[in-house]
């Protein structure tokens, strides 16, 4: 198809909420707000994009207009005219730029592979696997699970119910002796064989971190993922413990300087889009860092990830997911939901998803009577941030 332009870019914020609000280190989580984006072009093909926040809204929308009549199958270009020279915007500039643009990029690799009328990994290399893994999530729930046995009790039954072998999840009320608690309750309950991977959003103090690692070490936790704040202190985790570590900061030079984090985990948009990340990957796999992506999303950047797991030899770990608990979505059939820890990468041409225009646009008013959905704040304190104790 020899021509094509972008004659147009619709940028939409949604709110996908979770059936149960569950705790965190930044506070009550109830979901999350995304920008669900559609790119049009001249031969009516639509590409889909998504951002995984709603503070680049504008400066998506001010992309798309920059982008009009420009060829959506040359990223580069598209990239040009939308965001600074590379080096100055990760050091001097307003980095959500970065952000922006790669949710668009998701967008025009979706038109890429409808006009090629090829899934996305193939257009990636093709695919090493079928088959992608993810992981349940377990936490402690408002009107859900709020005791370590019922923790234990809700993975077993997604275990019993759906095939479930792995699983991660946050312990954060501010108590380590609950964690503790509940890692015992889990491998107890589950057996020696599942997965388990915890996640404490770098809640605890590294003195708190080192009697927390001693506690649970001996139960065979797969990946511990932002213990403490900083890479320097995770770097003294690992020199103690063998319990491998991950973060959500994507710095390759300063992971392997430190020595810190041994994998990470984080999002396309994020990193800039899909060719950025195929070359972040690359440069994982030379410096032996580990990546898989984190949760929380829509069913298009789910996609996104099943596609570039699916080419992508070196991600071999299961990514997060929140899917269970997730109760709308804006692609039909969506959410994605794993069975037997596994999500068959979609055949169709592009991300091969296609949008849902009523549930896009249930899910628009949702925002727009509610308000976006803020996990940071505190529910017993109205306008402020939750605090947990340093522990």
């Amino acid at each position: 198809m020899l021509g094509i332009k972008i004659t147009g870019l619709r940028a939409t914020p949604v709110n996908i909420p979770l059936e149960k609000p569950m705790w965190w280190t930044g506070g009550y989580y109830p979901g999350t707000s995304k920008t669900i984006i559609e790119v049009e072009t001249d031969q009516g093909i639509v590409g889909l994009g998504e951002a995984p926040s709603i503070d680049v809204l504008e400066s998506i929308r001010a992309m798309g207009e920059r982008l009009i009549g420009a060829d959506p199958l040359d990223v580069a270009t598209c990239e040009s005219l939308c965001v600074p020279p590379w080096q100055i915007v990760q050091n001097t500039d307003d980095s959500s730029v970065v952000k922006a643009f790669g949710a668009i990029e998701i967008a025009l690799w979706d038109i890429r592979g409808k006009v090629a009328g090829e899934p996305l990994y193939r257009l990636l290399g093709g695919a090493v696997r079928k088959e992608i893994p993810f992981t349940e999530y377990f936490g402690y729930r408002v009107g859900g699970e709020t005791e370590p046995q019922e923790v234990a009790n809700y993975c077993a039954r997604m275990s019993e119910e759906h095939g479930s072998t792995m699983f991660e999840g946050k312990l954060i009320l501010g108590e380590p002796e609950l964690e503790i608690d509940t890692v015992k309750a889990l491998r107890e309950t589950l057996g020696r064989k599942a997965m388990l991977r915890l996640d404490s959003n770098m809640q605890y103090s590294l003195p708190t971190a080192f009697r927390l690692f001693r506690e649970i070490e001996p139960y065979n936790i797969r990946n511990y993922e932002d213990p403490v704040a900083t890479f320097e202190e995770m770097a003294e985790l690992r020199r103690h413990f063998t319990i491998p570590i991950s973060t959500h900061t994507p710095d390759i030079r300063k992971a392997v300087a430190t020595r810190g984090p041994a994998y990470i985990v984080t999002n396309f948009a994020v990193l800039g889009g899909i060719a950025r990340a195929v070359r972040f990957i690359g440069a994982c796999e030379a410096m032996g860092i580990g990546f898989w992506c984190y949760s929380g999303d829509a069913g298009i950047t789910t996609a996104g990830y099943l596609h570039m797991s699916a080419a992508m030899p070196w991600i071999s770990e299961p990514s997060q997911s929140l899917f269970r608990w997730q109760i709308g979505d804006v692609i039909e059939g969506g959410p994605f939901q794993q069975k037997n820890d596994v999500i068959a990468v979609p055949e169709g041409p592009g991300l091969g998803v296609s949008l849902d225009r009523e549930a896009l646009n249930h899910w628009h008013n949702h925002l727009v009577q509610n308000g976006p959905l803020d996990h940071f704040y505190d529910p017993a304190m109205p306008g402020r941030f939750r605090r947990l104790p340093l522990n």
